[in-house]
């Protein structure tokens, strides 16, 4: 047992003998307005009275007001925590190390991006060669005395001579689109507005594919519902004013289209979808008759019912990862030259899901999930097995993009006690290298990660990893432990690695992460039995995950604090509505809180595939039986909340957390606080500057710990 591992034993120990958290007086909530609004649904009478709060916090002084009340009670509690300035130099100590992206290679060019350790953005570097000096090409540091301006995407063109990157303005969803020359790092004149939900996907060095929305009206950028997706081709050297018109869906306005270019340069690949569901149609544009046929489209998969991923092109044949009859996924080959197009399966759907695909060399290279961790197997273009890439350990690797002929691939894997590392793939034989490994401000040894499976309330078995000092998993030590989840939208909870979650750990506590059902982990059937009438099955998954950790001792009596981001912010609602009683502390975060009106602002209306329609009777019952803000239990004993969101936030608009606050601080519903914390300029998570996630991390770590009875040292 290293000194760490003692030290932490003694801290835990020391924690538990600790009858409950210092008593800290309640906080003086703001006066909050309600309003009597009562409408009738479905023979329903449902009443609204924070509505008001739904107005634009830039262009409604009222509101404005409140968040600044709010926030200035939130900072004086916050002020009293012992443990802030703790949490904060830890996190500052756990962000301070060098962190590489995945690269990407363009002609004889390696892309990829660099954080020295505190910079608020990462910077993007360029380097000719594998093993030449790298350069740097973008430093978006400089671009707002904030740091809150973000370099989002960057896409070299094929020869790697000019590089197209998008910019993302205090969290907004909204991005400028501007492009670089990479010999000489010049920034051309050339700049595209109004991009959203957007690939960039280069023709040659000639333009650019992109997705915008009509340009919104004055004063609806942040809440205006998003409709007639367009994708446009920019040509470089001219103004956005003449981009051509490509692709457009005006019968099916509410379709979203996003465009890529095969790396043989013959098609460009139109992938078309009306919601979140892992579903679409597909058009194809063949290239080599573009001169003569402009952007003429033709449809190659109809109807939305199968999920369609075009990995790329060889010779014109096209290979594809989909869910058709095959709920795992399945490749199979496609010759759009023969019309109707001939379709062959190639790699059969296996045990587990397919969860991305690739085309590197003369190697397919497939990522499974088994358990929610991730493996790496290597086909050969007919389908044939050509070897496993060794991972090591529960994790999750990401990357492995290339094109035909390339030797090599770039990939990453992290897992909870490893940040990411680089490696570089050998195609031919199968061995990988380190390309950038971090130096880490911790040791990853005295850590030990495990999988668990436990029954939920119908007796599916669900798995559950949990994280913690070796000292507390060798002596069966309890200690107060954070509970994460989303479930939700078939996306799949895997382990990768948190400042936060590491800065957690450190100080003595426990990190749990519940993979339940609404997540991709095991394919489409388990995100089937977690959505839609099935959504109950979410949240009666997290709180049986709960239970688990108190009956079988990992977390403390007193001692658990559960967490969740976005839909995972709704999960946290839902089940703290439901079982006060079992949750100590929760930080619920860009929730969907009002599960009534979620579908009326910017991209809400996707979100229907998941949660149904609030405007259809059967729909609404279910809908109405969980939303967070319309279930809060007056004269319930509630665990002590914090809410966190943006104004920025234009993908869960800030008004879900600020009404779901409201109705909590107007409810009798315990002596513990019930707060929100609103960051200005950032939004729904992507691109905020460290820190911002430094701060933002202290205050809510040491709310948990406040909560949850982990004595942090000063």
């Amino acid at each position: 047992m290293t000194l760490r591992s003692i030290f932490v034993t003694i801290l835990v120990l020391a924690a538990a003998a600790s009858a409950s958290a210092e008593t800290l007086p309640s906080p003086d909530y703001p006066q909050t307005r309600s309003e009597r609004i009562v409408e009738e649904l479905f023979g329903e009478k449902v009443a609204d009275p924070y509505r008001w709060l739904e107005g634009d916090v830039r262009t409604t002084p009222e509101v404005a007001d409140w968040v600044e009340r709010q926030n200035a009670v939130t900072d004086i509690f916050l002020d009293q925590l012992s443990a802030r300035s703790s949490f904060s130099a830890k996190l500052a100590q756990l962000y301070d190390f060098e962190r590489f992206g995945t690269p990407i290679k363009a002609g004889e060019s390696y892309f990829y991006t660099r954080n020295s350790g505190l910079l608020n953005q990462a910077q993007l570097f360029v380097q000719n060669g594998p093993d030449a000096q790298r350069r740097l090409l973008i430093d978006p540091n400089a671009w707002a005395d904030d740091g809150a301006t973000a370099l989002a995407s960057w896409h070299p063109s094929q020869s790697g001579s000019l590089l197209a990157y998008t910019i993302q303005d205090g969290g907004t969803d909204w991005r400028i689109v501007k492009v670089v020359d990479v010999a000489t790092g010049a920034v051309l004149t050339d700049e595209v507005r109004w991009a959203k939900f957007t690939n960039i996907a280069w023709v040659g060095d000639e333009g650019f594919l992109y997705s915008r929305f009509p340009e919104p009206v004055e004063g609806g950028d942040f809440q205006e519902l998003n409709f007639n997706h367009t994708v446009y081709f920019h040509r470089i050297g001219t103004d956005q004013s003449e981009d051509e018109l490509v692709f457009a869906s005006p019968d099916i306005p509410k379709a979203s289209h996003q465009a890529q270019v095969t790396s043989d340069g013959r098609w460009a690949v139109i992938s078309s979808t009306i919601g979140t569901d892992d579903r679409n149609e597909v058009w194809l544009i063949d290239l080599t008759q573009r001169k003569k046929r402009g952007w003429r489209s033709r449809h190659l998969v109809k109807g939305f019912k199968n999920s369609w991923q075009i990995i790329d092109s060889i010779d014109g044949v096209l290979y594809a990862r989909t869910n058709a009859r095959a709920p795992h996924h399945r490749i199979v080959t496609i010759e759009p030259d023969h019309w109707p197009a001939r379709w062959k399966p190639l790699i059969a759907e296996g045990e587990n899901p397919i969860a991305s695909a690739s085309l590197v060399g003369s190697r397919l290279v497939l990522e499974y999930l088994k358990d929610a961790a991730s493996y790496a197997l290597l086909f050969d273009l007919e389908g044939n097995p050509s070897g496993q890439i060794s991972l090591g350990g529960f994790g999750t690797a990401g990357g492995f993009t290339g094109r035909a002929g390339d030797p090599e691939t770039f990939y990453s894997f992290t897992s909870f006690n490893r940040p990411a590392s680089i490696f570089r793939l050998n195609i031919e034989t199968g061995k990988s290298d380190v390309f950038a490994a971090p130096e880490l401000p911790f040791d990853s040894n005295d850590y030990a990660i495990q999988q668990r499976f436990y029954a939920s309330k119908d007796g599916t078995k669900v798995p559950i990893f949990i994280v913690r000092n070796r000292a507390l998993a060798e002596g069966n030590i309890a200690a107060p432990t954070i509970l994460y989840g989303y479930g939700g939208f078939d996306s799949s909870q895997t382990p990768r690695f948190s400042a936060m979650r590491m800065a957690w750990l450190e100080a003595g506590g426990v990190f749990a992460l519940a993979n339940i059902r609404g997540g991709g982990e095991y394919g489409a059937a388990w995100h089937d039995a977690g959505r839609l009438a099935n959504k109950q099955n979410t949240f009666d998954d997290f709180i049986a995950a709960g239970e688990f950790l108190k009956a079988e001792g990992y977390t403390t009596p007193d001692g658990l604090a559960i967490q969740g981001r976005s839909n995972g912010g709704l999960l946290v609602g839902a089940v703290t509505n439901q079982r006060p009683d079992l949750f100590d502390a929760a930080h619920a975060a860009v929730g969907v809180m009002d599960m009534l009106r979620f579908d009326r602002w910017t991209a809400g209306r996707y979100w229907v595939d998941d949660y149904g329609y609030p405007g259809k009777e059967d729909d609404f019952r279910v809908l109405r039986a969980y939303s967070p803000y319309h279930n809060i239990r007056s004269s319930a004993d509630y665990p002590a909340i914090l809410v966190t969101t943006a104004d920025t936030d234009d993908r869960v608009v800030p008004a879900h957390s600020f009404k779901y606050t409201a109705a909590l601080q107007a409810a009798n519903a315990g002596a513990k606080p019930h707060l929100i914390r609103i960051e200005t300029r950032a939004g729904h998570g992507s691109g905020k500057p460290t820190d911002k996630k430094i701060t933002e991390g202290a205050d809510v770590l040491a709310f948990l710990a406040q909560y949850t009875g982990l004595k942090v040292p000063e």
